[in-house]
C-alpha cells in the first residue's frame, strides 16, 4: 500500500545546530506558557472528579499506544515511519488542546488539569511507552528480516530530555504563575500567541530546508496522519461514551487523546543522540503537528456549535426533525 515510501528509512533530513536550538528553546516557551494557565488546583480537581481523570489517563498513555502499535501492524507502514507513528503516540497532549477544548465547549478544567498531569508524567511516561511498543516493534521487524535503519531506544536520554524540555519549564512557569498573578494574567495571551507562532515557523522551516523530500511523501504520509488521527480522536471519545460520561467530558478526553505534541517527537527525532533526523519519522511528526491543528479546529468548531441539553442527546441548533 506504500511502496512509494521506500527509500525513506535511509533520508537524513537537512537540519543545523542552530535550528535543533530554536526548536527547543521554541518547546521550551511553548510549554512555558501552557504552564502559566496551570495552578496546584488543577491536581486537585483529578482528585474530586477522579472517573474522568483516570479515564483521560488510560485512554491517552495505556490504550492509545497499544492502539497504534495494532494500526502500523496493520498498515505495515516503513519501519522509519512505524517507529515515528509509536513515538507520536507516547506523546503527551499537545500544547494547543486547552484551546481546542474551548472551542469544542467541552470540559476546560478537565482539560487543564489533564494537560497538568500528562506534561509532568511525559518525563516518565513517554520514554516508557516508546521503549515498550517501539521495542516490540523492533522485535517483531526483526523476526522477518534486518532492520536497518540506526533506531536506537535510550530511555535515560529520552527521559532527560522530555524533563528538561517539559518538565522544567511547566515547574518555571507554575512558579511565576503563583508568585506574579498579575503580570501573568496581563502577558499570558501575548506569549501563548507567540509561543505558537515560533512553533509553525519552525515545522515551516524545516520542511522548506527539505523541499526536495516533500512531493514524494506528502500524500502516502498524509493518508497515514489521517489514520492515526482518526484513530487518536475516536479512541478518547469511545472511551468516555462506554463510561458513561458527560458530553463535555468526551469531547475533553477524545482532544487530549487526539491532539498530540509533535514538538517534543521532533526535538527527539532531531536529537543526535536518539534518531539523527531519521527521514520517516520526522516528517511524520511533522506532517502530524499541521494536520493536527487543522482537523482539531475544525472538529472543534462544529462540536462548539452543537447544544448540550443535560440529560438529552446534543443537538444542530434549528435541527427539527424526528426520526419516525
Amino acid at each position: 500500500m506504500f511502496d512509494i515510501l521506500s527509500g525513506i528509512d535511509d533520508i537524513r533530513l537537512n537540519f543545523s545546530d542552530g535550528g535543533l536550538l530554536y526548536m527547543n528553546i521554541t518547546l521550551a516557551c511553548i510549554m512555558f506558557g501552557v504552564a502559566l494557565e496551570i495552578k496546584v488546583e488543577n491536581f486537585r480537581r483529578l482528585l474530586l472528579n477522579p472517573k474522568s481523570a483516570l479515564l483521560g489517563i488510560f485512554s491517552q498513555f495505556l490504550l492509545l499506544p497499544a492502539l497504534t502499535f495494532a494500526l502500523v501492524m496493520l498498515l505495515n507502514p516503513p519501519p522509519s515511519v512505524a517507529m515515528g507513528m509509536i513515538l507520536i503516540s507516547a506523546c503527551p497532549g499537545g500544547n494547543i488542546s486547552n484551546f481546542i477544548s474551548s472551542l469544542a465547549k467541552a470540559n476546560i478544567e478537565l482539560s487543564v488539569s489533564l494537560t497538568a498531569f500528562a506534561t509532568l508524567a511525559a518525563s516518565f511516561l513517554t520514554p516508557v511507552n516508546f521503549a515498550i511498543w517501539g521495542g516490540l516493534y523492533v522485535r517483531y521487524y526483526e523476526k522477518g528480516g534486518s532492520l536497518n535503519i540506526p533506531i536506537q531506544i535510550d530511555f535515560l536520554e529520552m527521559a532527560k530530555i522530555v524533563f528538561i524540555l517539559l518538565g522544567l519549564p511547566l515547574l518555571a512557569g507554575m512558579l511565576v504563575a503563583h508568585y506574579f498573578p498579575l503580570i501573568t494574567k496581563k502577558y499570558l495571551k501575548t506569549i501563548k500567541i507567540i509561543s505558537i507562532f515560533l512553533y509553525m515557523t519552525f515545522i515551516v522551516g524545516a520542511l522548506y530546508a527539505n523541499l526536495e523530500y516533500i512531493p514524494g511523501y506528502i500524500l502516502p504520509i498524509g493518508i497515514l496522519v489521517l489514520f492515526l488521527n482518526s484513530q487518536t480522536l475516536l479512541t478518547g471519545y469511545l472511551v468516555g461514551t462506554i463510561a458513561r460520561t458527560s458530553i463535555a467530558d468526551r469531547r475533553t478526553l477524545s482532544i487530549e487523546t487526539g491532539i498530540q505534541n509533535s514538538g517534543l517527537a521532533l526535538v527527539l527525532i532531531f536529537n543526535p543522540k536518539l534518531f539523527n533526523a531519521n527521514g520517516g519519522m520526522a516528517f511524520m511528526a511533522a506532517w502530524w503537528g499541521i494536520w493536527q491543528m487543522v482537523s482539531g479546529i475544525g472538529i472543534a468548531a462544529i462540536l462548539g456549535n452543537i447544544k448540550i441539553i443535560p440529560g438529552k442527546k446534543a443537538r444542530l441548533p434549528g435541527f427539527q426533525k424526528r426520526l419516525t
